[in-house]
């Protein structure tokens, strides 16, 4: 199973969090950071219809599959800020 964790860190000035380096909007408060992870968190276990897809590979490849709308990842939200 894959896990996702959201990090939530100090960014341009206020609060973020990221995943695999990728950052959120900036947030004016730590809470606020914080409980929006937290909503993403949630929101990527929440299970969705099956569909197939289609997507460019790290080769340039295009290919499709057909994913179930019950595999979800596992979620975490690390939080190493101050308050």
């Amino acid at each position: 199973m894959v896990k996702v964790v959201y990090e939530v860190v100090e960014h341009d000035g206020g609060w973020a969090y990221k995943f695999n380096n990728v950052f959120s909007e900036t947030f004016r408060t730590h809470e606020a950071a914080r409980a929006a992870a937290t909503r993403a968190a949630a929101e990527q276990r929440v299970p969705g219809r099956t569909e197939v897809i289609q997507f460019e590979d790290g080769q340039g490849n295009w290919r499709e599959e057909t994913v179930r709308g019950t595999d979800r990842p596992s979620t975490e939200v690390v939080d190493k800020g101050k308050r």
